[in-house]
Protein backbone atom coordinates (compact mmCIF):
# COMPACT_ATOMS: atom_id res chain seq x y z
CA UNK A 1 0.00 0.00 0.00
CA UNK A 2 1.71 3.19 -0.81
CA UNK A 3 2.18 5.51 2.07
CA UNK A 4 1.05 9.40 2.06
CA UNK A 5 4.02 11.23 3.50
CA UNK A 6 3.28 14.51 5.30
CA UNK A 7 5.38 17.55 3.74
CA UNK A 8 7.23 17.52 7.76
CA UNK A 9 7.90 13.94 7.33
CA UNK A 10 8.93 14.76 4.17
CA UNK A 11 11.51 17.66 4.81
CA UNK A 12 13.24 15.69 7.52
CA UNK A 13 13.60 12.47 4.94
CA UNK A 14 15.33 14.86 2.62
CA UNK A 15 17.63 16.02 4.87
CA UNK A 16 17.88 12.48 6.51
CA UNK A 17 18.94 11.59 2.84
CA UNK A 18 22.20 13.41 2.65
CA UNK A 19 21.14 14.27 -0.70
CA UNK A 20 20.44 18.27 -0.49
CA UNK A 21 22.97 20.16 2.19
CA UNK A 22 20.40 21.72 4.92
CA UNK A 23 20.72 25.07 4.38
CA UNK A 24 20.56 24.01 0.58
CA UNK A 25 17.46 23.32 1.23
CA UNK A 26 16.06 25.93 3.39
CA UNK A 27 16.99 28.23 0.11
CA UNK A 28 14.92 26.55 -1.77
CA UNK A 29 11.96 26.23 0.04
CA UNK A 30 12.13 30.11 0.65
CA UNK A 31 12.80 30.83 -3.43
CA UNK A 32 9.96 28.25 -4.09
CA UNK A 33 7.47 29.95 -1.36
CA UNK A 34 8.62 33.29 -3.27
CA UNK A 35 7.26 31.47 -6.36
CA UNK A 36 4.31 30.74 -5.20
CA UNK A 37 5.10 26.69 -5.11
CA UNK A 38 2.28 25.07 -3.66
CA UNK A 39 4.29 23.71 -0.19
CA UNK A 40 1.01 21.91 1.06
CA UNK A 41 1.93 19.10 -0.47
CA UNK A 42 5.25 16.77 -0.04
CA UNK A 43 4.40 15.94 -4.16
CA UNK A 44 4.74 19.51 -5.29
CA UNK A 45 7.98 19.98 -3.33
CA UNK A 46 9.35 16.79 -4.52
CA UNK A 47 8.52 17.97 -8.13
CA UNK A 48 10.02 21.27 -7.76
CA UNK A 49 13.20 19.78 -6.51
CA UNK A 50 13.66 17.78 -9.09
CA UNK A 51 12.98 20.64 -11.61
CA UNK A 52 15.60 22.74 -10.22
CA UNK A 53 17.69 19.46 -10.30
CA UNK A 54 18.79 18.86 -6.88
CA UNK A 55 17.01 15.77 -7.13
CA UNK A 56 16.72 13.14 -9.38
CA UNK A 57 13.45 11.52 -10.73
CA UNK A 58 14.79 8.19 -8.99
CA UNK A 59 15.45 9.69 -5.91
CA UNK A 60 11.93 11.49 -5.55
CA UNK A 61 10.74 8.35 -6.66
CA UNK A 62 12.33 7.20 -3.12
CA UNK A 63 11.92 9.39 -0.74
CA UNK A 64 8.14 9.89 -1.61
CA UNK A 65 8.38 5.91 -0.71
CA UNK A 66 9.57 6.76 2.91
CA UNK A 67 13.24 5.14 1.78
CA UNK A 68 15.69 7.77 2.87
CA UNK A 69 18.84 5.70 3.18
CA UNK A 70 21.13 3.99 0.98
CA UNK A 71 21.48 7.12 -0.92
CA UNK A 72 25.37 7.37 -0.68
CA UNK A 73 27.97 4.32 -1.03
CA UNK A 74 31.79 5.48 -0.30
CA UNK A 75 32.17 8.75 -1.18
CA UNK A 76 29.22 8.38 -3.94
CA UNK A 77 25.98 9.31 -4.37
CA UNK A 78 23.47 7.40 -6.21
CA UNK A 79 21.79 8.98 -8.71
CA UNK A 80 19.03 6.44 -10.63
CA UNK A 81 19.03 2.94 -11.03
CA UNK A 82 20.46 1.59 -14.30
CA UNK A 83 19.60 -2.18 -14.34
CA UNK A 84 18.90 -4.57 -11.88
CA UNK A 85 19.63 -8.23 -12.27
CA UNK A 86 18.83 -11.44 -10.04
CA UNK A 87 22.10 -10.96 -8.37
CA UNK A 88 23.49 -7.69 -8.44
CA UNK A 89 22.58 -3.83 -9.46
CA UNK A 90 24.38 -1.35 -11.09
CA UNK A 91 23.28 2.58 -10.39
CA UNK A 92 24.76 6.28 -11.88
CA UNK A 93 26.40 7.85 -9.52
CA UNK A 94 28.27 10.51 -8.77
CA UNK A 95 31.65 11.34 -6.46
CA UNK A 96 30.54 13.47 -3.88
CA UNK A 97 33.02 15.96 -3.85
CA UNK A 98 34.55 16.00 -7.85
CA UNK A 99 30.50 15.42 -9.12
CA UNK A 100 32.18 12.81 -11.85
CA UNK A 101 29.57 10.88 -13.02
CA UNK A 102 30.35 6.99 -12.92
CA UNK A 103 28.47 3.77 -13.02
CA UNK A 104 28.41 1.89 -9.32
CA UNK A 105 27.70 -1.87 -9.67
CA UNK A 106 27.01 -3.65 -6.05
CA UNK A 107 28.59 -7.00 -5.50
CA UNK A 108 26.01 -10.16 -4.37
CA UNK A 109 25.04 -9.80 -0.63
CA UNK A 110 25.57 -13.87 -0.68
CA UNK A 111 29.27 -13.16 -1.40
CA UNK A 112 31.01 -10.81 0.91
CA UNK A 113 31.65 -13.06 3.67
CA UNK A 114 33.78 -15.12 1.75
CA UNK A 115 37.27 -12.77 2.53
CA UNK A 116 38.80 -15.16 -0.63
CA UNK A 117 36.29 -13.97 -2.60
CA UNK A 118 37.00 -10.75 -1.96
CA UNK A 119 40.23 -10.71 -2.23
CA UNK A 120 40.31 -12.13 -5.83
CA UNK A 121 37.67 -9.42 -6.50
CA UNK A 122 40.06 -6.13 -5.56
CA UNK A 123 42.88 -7.96 -6.89
CA UNK A 124 41.61 -8.15 -10.56
CA UNK A 125 39.75 -5.06 -10.13
CA UNK A 126 42.56 -3.45 -9.68
CA UNK A 127 44.35 -5.04 -12.75
CA UNK A 128 41.16 -4.05 -14.70
CA UNK A 129 41.52 -0.24 -13.77
CA UNK A 130 45.30 -0.33 -14.87
CA UNK A 131 43.88 -0.43 -18.46
CA UNK A 132 43.38 2.40 -20.29
CA UNK A 133 42.04 1.80 -23.56
CA UNK A 134 39.42 3.75 -25.72
CA UNK A 135 37.79 0.45 -26.26
CA UNK A 136 37.36 -0.69 -22.86
CA UNK A 137 34.78 0.66 -20.15
CA UNK A 138 37.52 2.09 -17.20
CA UNK A 139 36.96 0.81 -14.02
CA UNK A 140 37.79 3.59 -11.46
CA UNK A 141 37.87 2.29 -7.82
CA UNK A 142 36.64 -0.36 -5.94
CA UNK A 143 34.97 0.64 -2.50
CA UNK A 144 33.03 -0.75 0.56
CA UNK A 145 30.30 1.05 2.99
CA UNK A 146 28.85 -0.62 6.62
CA UNK A 147 25.66 0.27 6.71
CA UNK A 148 23.74 -1.02 9.93
CA UNK A 149 26.36 -3.83 10.27
CA UNK A 150 26.13 -4.55 6.54
CA UNK A 151 29.39 -4.56 4.36
CA UNK A 152 28.59 -3.28 0.67
CA UNK A 153 30.99 -3.76 -1.47
CA UNK A 154 31.20 -2.47 -5.05
CA UNK A 155 32.77 -1.32 -8.47
CA UNK A 156 33.49 2.40 -9.86
CA UNK A 157 33.27 2.68 -13.76
CA UNK A 158 32.96 4.45 -16.39
CA UNK A 159 29.66 5.77 -17.17
CA UNK A 160 29.15 5.26 -20.84
CA UNK A 161 26.06 7.53 -22.22
CA UNK A 162 24.48 4.95 -24.65
CA UNK A 163 23.25 1.39 -25.31
CA UNK A 164 24.39 -2.21 -25.57
CA UNK A 165 24.82 -4.20 -29.10
CA UNK A 166 22.06 -6.55 -28.01
CA UNK A 167 19.18 -3.65 -27.80
CA UNK A 168 20.65 -2.06 -30.80
CA UNK A 169 20.30 -5.21 -33.30
CA UNK A 170 16.79 -5.90 -31.85
CA UNK A 171 15.33 -2.48 -32.77
CA UNK A 172 17.10 -2.69 -36.54
CA UNK A 173 19.47 -4.54 -38.68
CA UNK A 174 23.29 -3.03 -38.79
CA UNK A 175 25.01 -2.34 -42.30
CA UNK A 176 27.34 -5.23 -43.06
CA UNK A 177 30.21 -3.00 -42.79
CA UNK A 178 28.89 -1.19 -39.26
CA UNK A 179 28.40 -4.68 -37.86
CA UNK A 180 31.96 -5.17 -38.96
CA UNK A 181 33.26 -2.15 -37.60
CA UNK A 182 32.04 -2.19 -34.00
CA UNK A 183 33.57 -5.94 -34.06
CA UNK A 184 37.24 -4.37 -35.04
CA UNK A 185 36.97 -1.85 -31.81
CA UNK A 186 35.84 -4.49 -29.55
CA UNK A 187 39.08 -6.72 -31.10
CA UNK A 188 40.76 -3.44 -30.73
CA UNK A 189 39.63 -3.26 -26.92
CA UNK A 190 40.41 -6.81 -26.14
CA UNK A 191 43.81 -6.84 -28.00
CA UNK A 192 44.70 -4.28 -25.02
CA UNK A 193 43.60 -6.51 -22.34
CA UNK A 194 44.83 -9.51 -23.15
CA UNK A 195 48.13 -8.27 -24.02
CA UNK A 196 47.96 -6.69 -20.56
CA UNK A 197 47.31 -10.55 -19.23
CA UNK A 198 43.29 -10.35 -18.71
CA UNK A 199 41.06 -12.53 -20.83
CA UNK A 200 37.21 -11.26 -20.60
CA UNK A 201 35.38 -14.91 -20.36
CA UNK A 202 31.78 -13.62 -21.43
CA UNK A 203 31.68 -11.61 -24.73
CA UNK A 204 28.36 -11.49 -25.76
CA UNK A 205 26.66 -8.60 -27.54
CA UNK A 206 24.81 -7.59 -23.79
CA UNK A 207 28.41 -6.67 -22.83
CA UNK A 208 29.65 -4.54 -26.11
CA UNK A 209 28.35 -0.83 -25.22
CA UNK A 210 28.36 1.46 -27.92
CA UNK A 211 28.56 5.72 -26.84
CA UNK A 212 26.47 8.73 -28.50
CA UNK A 213 29.83 8.65 -30.54
CA UNK A 214 29.74 5.34 -32.14
CA UNK A 215 32.40 4.03 -29.95
CA UNK A 216 32.36 0.06 -28.56
CA UNK A 217 33.26 -0.24 -25.05
CA UNK A 218 34.04 -3.68 -23.46
CA UNK A 219 31.95 -4.19 -20.19
CA UNK A 220 32.64 -6.50 -17.22
CA UNK A 221 36.25 -7.53 -18.39
CA UNK A 222 37.18 -10.28 -16.06
CA UNK A 223 34.67 -8.92 -13.57
CA UNK A 224 31.64 -10.76 -15.36
CA UNK A 225 31.63 -13.86 -12.74
CA UNK A 226 31.99 -11.86 -9.75
CA UNK A 227 28.19 -10.84 -10.19
CA UNK A 228 27.23 -14.33 -10.44
CA UNK A 229 25.61 -16.78 -8.22
CA UNK A 230 28.47 -19.17 -8.44
CA UNK A 231 31.40 -17.86 -9.92
CA UNK A 232 32.85 -21.03 -11.54
CA UNK A 233 29.44 -23.10 -12.47
CA UNK A 234 29.49 -25.39 -15.08
CA UNK A 235 26.84 -24.29 -17.54
CA UNK A 236 26.45 -27.95 -19.33
CA UNK A 237 25.09 -28.86 -15.91
CA UNK A 238 23.19 -25.89 -15.47
CA UNK A 239 19.41 -26.32 -16.96
CA UNK A 240 18.59 -22.84 -16.29
CA UNK A 241 17.76 -20.68 -19.27
CA UNK A 242 19.16 -17.95 -17.42
CA UNK A 243 22.40 -18.28 -18.52
CA UNK A 244 21.47 -18.14 -22.18
CA UNK A 245 22.89 -15.00 -23.10
CA UNK A 246 26.39 -16.42 -22.11
CA UNK A 247 25.98 -19.75 -23.60
CA UNK A 248 24.90 -18.80 -26.71
CA UNK A 249 28.37 -17.00 -27.54
CA UNK A 250 30.28 -19.35 -25.38
CA UNK A 251 34.07 -20.91 -27.40
CA UNK A 252 33.80 -24.97 -27.02
CA UNK A 253 36.59 -25.51 -24.73
CA UNK A 254 35.16 -22.63 -22.07
CA UNK A 255 31.84 -25.43 -21.82
CA UNK A 256 34.24 -28.13 -20.86
CA UNK A 257 36.81 -26.40 -18.75
CA UNK A 258 36.51 -22.44 -17.70
CA UNK A 259 39.70 -23.09 -16.24
CA UNK A 260 41.71 -23.60 -19.00
CA UNK A 261 40.76 -20.98 -21.70
CA UNK A 262 43.21 -18.59 -23.08
CA UNK A 263 42.44 -15.26 -25.17
CA UNK A 264 41.37 -17.30 -28.34
CA UNK A 265 38.19 -18.30 -26.18
CA UNK A 266 37.55 -14.57 -26.46
CA UNK A 267 38.30 -14.54 -30.27
CA UNK A 268 35.28 -17.31 -30.83
CA UNK A 269 32.78 -15.49 -28.75
CA UNK A 270 33.62 -12.38 -30.32
CA UNK A 271 32.82 -14.41 -33.70
CA UNK A 272 29.52 -15.21 -31.95
CA UNK A 273 28.54 -11.77 -31.43
CA UNK A 274 29.40 -10.88 -35.30
CA UNK A 275 26.97 -13.23 -36.30
CA UNK A 276 24.57 -12.35 -34.21
CA UNK A 277 24.93 -8.46 -35.50
CA UNK A 278 24.85 -9.83 -39.12
CA UNK A 279 21.88 -12.03 -38.80
CA UNK A 280 20.02 -11.06 -36.12
CA UNK A 281 20.37 -14.53 -33.90
CA UNK A 282 23.13 -16.45 -32.28
CA UNK A 283 24.67 -19.03 -34.31
CA UNK A 284 22.57 -22.01 -32.75
CA UNK A 285 18.76 -21.41 -31.75
CA UNK A 286 17.43 -24.56 -31.67
CA UNK A 287 17.39 -27.48 -28.82
CA UNK A 288 17.75 -26.97 -24.93
CA UNK A 289 20.56 -25.18 -23.20
CA UNK A 290 22.95 -27.94 -23.21
CA UNK A 291 22.10 -28.91 -26.61
CA UNK A 292 22.93 -25.45 -28.01
CA UNK A 293 26.18 -25.88 -26.08
CA UNK A 294 26.85 -29.18 -27.63
CA UNK A 295 26.13 -27.83 -31.06
CA UNK A 296 29.12 -25.09 -30.22
CA UNK A 297 31.67 -28.20 -29.77
CA UNK A 298 29.78 -30.75 -32.79
CA UNK A 299 28.21 -28.20 -35.19
CA UNK A 300 28.87 -25.76 -37.58
CA UNK A 301 26.69 -22.77 -37.94
CA UNK A 302 24.14 -22.30 -40.94
CA UNK A 303 26.28 -20.04 -42.85
CA UNK A 304 25.73 -16.25 -42.35
CA UNK A 305 25.14 -15.09 -46.15
CA UNK A 306 22.33 -18.01 -46.22
CA UNK A 307 20.16 -15.86 -43.86
CA UNK A 308 21.71 -12.55 -44.99
CA UNK A 309 22.22 -12.47 -48.99
CA UNK A 310 24.26 -8.75 -48.77
CA UNK A 311 27.07 -10.36 -46.56
CA UNK A 312 30.39 -11.15 -48.76
CA UNK A 313 32.01 -14.59 -48.56
CA UNK A 314 35.05 -12.25 -47.83
CA UNK A 315 33.54 -11.56 -44.24
CA UNK A 316 31.93 -15.53 -44.42
CA UNK A 317 35.63 -16.78 -44.35
CA UNK A 318 36.77 -14.00 -41.44
CA UNK A 319 33.95 -15.06 -39.90
CA UNK A 320 34.35 -18.96 -40.31
CA UNK A 321 38.11 -18.30 -38.85
CA UNK A 322 37.02 -16.58 -35.60
CA UNK A 323 34.47 -19.15 -34.71
CA UNK A 324 36.91 -22.62 -35.68
CA UNK A 325 35.75 -25.19 -33.29
CA UNK A 326 39.81 -25.53 -32.45
CA UNK A 327 41.54 -22.52 -30.75
CA UNK A 328 44.64 -23.54 -33.17
CA UNK A 329 42.48 -22.98 -36.38
CA UNK A 330 41.19 -19.40 -34.75
CA UNK A 331 42.90 -16.38 -35.35
CA UNK A 332 45.36 -16.26 -32.77
CA UNK A 333 44.84 -12.69 -31.15
CA UNK A 334 42.32 -9.95 -30.88
CA UNK A 335 45.58 -7.89 -32.20
CA UNK A 336 44.95 -10.14 -35.61
CA UNK A 337 41.40 -10.37 -35.35
CA UNK A 338 41.48 -6.10 -35.27
CA UNK A 339 44.21 -6.17 -38.01
CA UNK A 340 42.13 -8.71 -40.45
CA UNK A 341 39.06 -6.36 -40.27
CA UNK A 342 40.35 -3.53 -40.36
CA UNK A 343 41.81 -4.45 -44.14
CA UNK A 344 38.61 -5.61 -44.67
CA UNK A 345 36.56 -2.76 -44.15
CA UNK A 346 39.72 -0.75 -46.02
CA UNK A 347 38.24 -2.20 -49.14
CA UNK A 348 34.70 -2.71 -48.17
CA UNK A 349 33.78 0.20 -46.05
CA UNK A 350 34.05 2.68 -48.84
CA UNK A 351 35.75 6.38 -48.56
CA UNK A 352 33.05 7.40 -45.62
CA UNK A 353 35.22 4.72 -43.51
CA UNK A 354 38.24 5.31 -44.71
CA UNK A 355 37.91 8.91 -44.03
CA UNK A 356 36.73 8.58 -40.26
CA UNK A 357 39.69 5.95 -39.58
CA UNK A 358 42.75 7.55 -41.62
CA UNK A 359 45.00 6.48 -38.67
CA UNK A 360 44.33 2.70 -40.11
CA UNK A 361 44.68 3.24 -43.75
CA UNK A 362 47.72 5.11 -42.75
CA UNK A 363 49.07 1.36 -41.41
CA UNK A 364 47.87 -0.48 -44.17
CA UNK A 365 49.78 1.87 -46.67
CA UNK A 366 52.66 1.94 -44.73
CA UNK A 367 52.58 -2.13 -45.04
CA UNK A 368 51.60 -1.73 -48.35
CA UNK A 369 54.58 0.41 -48.92
CA UNK A 370 56.89 -1.77 -46.87
CA UNK A 371 55.34 -4.91 -49.29
CA UNK A 372 56.12 -2.92 -52.42
CA UNK A 373 59.44 -2.07 -51.70
CA UNK A 374 61.53 -4.99 -50.64
CA UNK A 375 62.36 -7.44 -52.98
CA UNK A 376 61.21 -10.82 -52.86
CA UNK A 377 62.90 -14.03 -52.30
CA UNK A 378 63.34 -14.57 -56.27
CA UNK A 379 64.91 -11.05 -56.23
CA UNK A 380 61.85 -9.26 -58.06
CA UNK A 381 59.98 -6.48 -56.61
CA UNK A 382 56.79 -7.48 -55.35
CA UNK A 383 53.14 -6.17 -56.92
CA UNK A 384 51.61 -3.23 -54.96
CA UNK A 385 49.35 -4.50 -52.01
CA UNK A 386 46.25 -2.30 -52.05
CA UNK A 387 44.34 -2.00 -48.38
CA UNK A 388 41.84 -4.90 -48.16
CA UNK A 389 43.63 -7.22 -50.85
CA UNK A 390 44.50 -10.07 -49.19
CA UNK A 391 41.36 -10.90 -47.53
Amino acid sequence: MAIKLTVESFLAGVRQSGLIDPEQLDARLRKFAKEQVDLTQAENIAQALVNCGDLTDWQSEKLLQGKFKGFLLGRYRLKQLLGRGEMSSIYLAEHVRMKRRCAIKVLPASKVKDTSYLGRFHREAEAVASLDHPNIVRAYDVDMENEAGTEIHFLVMEYVEGTDLEKMREKEAFPVTQAAEYIRQAAEGLAHAHENGLIHRDIKPGNLLVDKDGTVKLLDLGLARFFNQTEEESLTIKHDEKVLGTADYLAPEQAVDSHAVDERADIYSLGCTLYFLLAGQPPFTDGTLVQRLLAHQTKAPTPVNKLREDVPESLVRILEKLMAKSKTERYQTAREVADVLGRWLAKHGGHPWREQHPEIVAKLLGIASLRQTAPSDSGEMPKPLLPGSDS
